[in-house]
């Protein structure tokens, strides 16, 4: 490999991961109309000020109809989450302020856990929108894994904030590859979960130590991940875009700053592979257009043909597809700044809170 050069290799690498997509399951199915799920299920949703999106997540989930309970941690909220969710239906639970050495979602989700009555917890996000079926087929999916973690649709407004996501969201593949793939585990130290939507069995995470394992993370879902995979348990990542939406931001400067603040996941993935991750998004993705444009070599025009090609693999992850979405290989250079950006200034501010540095993996 040593003649292809650092370019070469990048390819390689990637189209190694994506070689793994022939075995891709198909897309999560809803359960046959009447059938119901086959363990009672908790939905737990950590709330801090989400008044405005909290309505449509509780909405769906009671079209839904199938949630033994749903459970809002008011996670210190200035707004008004905790009377909409009660007005909602919803069980609030009130959060104890925030213990030391604790992230705020992940103390959010800890004691959601605790309060969880359902033999399966299903962690949802405000901004999720869950569709009929969701649950049950969650459910089902345990059976092969011990954590199930699901990828939505996402809904996306105005030409340049669809273009800064659809290119954020394409950095994970050429870092992962497809991740919903039968009979394939990650490494520990390669392992993701989505927290917007994740779904495990009450007993196997409080067995497994909780959301107390990841508890100073600020990227607690791919942290949860990576301690779990340590435990050998098995995760499973399903496509549930037909099931569910997700409005992560209500605009471009939104995007830029909280995907591209969080996407690296930099204090839970280990140094040696930051400096390898973001090698193959500079050479292999970020740089070939504007190269192939200066002067035309035949791997720069074939990274970007396959570019392309994955906007067609990814175009049912959204709603709408506007030009946005299409024209997102324009903003592969910019997103691969903001993604450098964030590993070498991490940013410990969110929510109106401020963390100490701190980091769950060396290598």
């Amino acid at each position: 490999m040593a003649r292809l050069g650092p370019t070469g290799i990048a390819a390689a690498v990637v189209l190694a991961r994506l070689a793994r997509g022939r075995r891709r399951r198909p897309p999560l199915a809803a359960l046959h109309a009447g059938e119901r799920p086959a363990s009672p299920v908790s939905v737990v949703i950590p709330a801090r000020d989400e008044e405005e999106r909290l309505p449509a997540c509780l909405a769906a989930l009671a079209a839904e109809g199938t949630p033994a309970e749903v459970v809002v941690v008011d996670d210190d909220s200035s707004d008004d989450t905790a009377a909409v969710a009660a007005t909602s239906g919803a069980r609030v639970v009130r959060g104890a302020p925030l213990p030391e050495g604790w992230g705020g979602k992940a103390w959010a989700l800890e004691q959601g856990l605790a309060a969880a009555r359902g033999e399966v917890v299903v962690f949802l996000d405000a901004d999720a929108r869950p569709r009929p079926g969701l649950l049950g087929a969650l459910v089902r999916e345990l059976a092969h894994a011990d954590v199930v973690s699901a990828g939505p649709r996402f809904v996306c407004d105005g030409a340049l904030a669809q273009a800064l996501h659809a290119a954020m969201l394409t950095t994970l593949v050429y870092r992962f590859g497809p991740t919903d793939v039968d009979g394939w585990q990650p490494p520990p130290t390669r392992a993701v979960l989505n927290g917007q939507c994740i779904a495990v069995r009450a007993e196997t995470l409080r067995e497994a130590g909780g959301w107390a394992r990841v508890r100073g993370s600020l990227v607690e879902d791919v942290a949860l991940a990576r301690a779990l995979r340590s435990d050998r348990l098995r995760l499973r990542f399903v496509d549930a875009a037909d099931l569910l939406e997700v409005r992560m931001y209500d605009s471009a400067a939104e995007t830029w700053h909280g995907w591209g603040r969080s996407l690296m996941a930099g204090e839970a993935t280990g140094r040696t592979w930051l400096v390898a991750d973001l090698a193959v998004l500079w050479l292999a993705m970020a740089l070939p257009l504007p190269r192939l444009l200066l002067r035309r070599r035949p791997l720069d025009a074939a990274l970007v043909a396959l570019r392309l090609a994955l906007l067609g693999a990814l175009a049912r992850s959204y709603r709408p597809r506007g030009a946005g979405f299409w024209l997102s290989p324009l903003a592969d250079l910019p997103v691969a700044a903001r993604l450098t950006a964030s590993v070498l200034r991490p940013e410990r501010t969110w929510r109106g809170r401020t963390y100490p540095a701190t980091r769950t993996a060396r290598r």
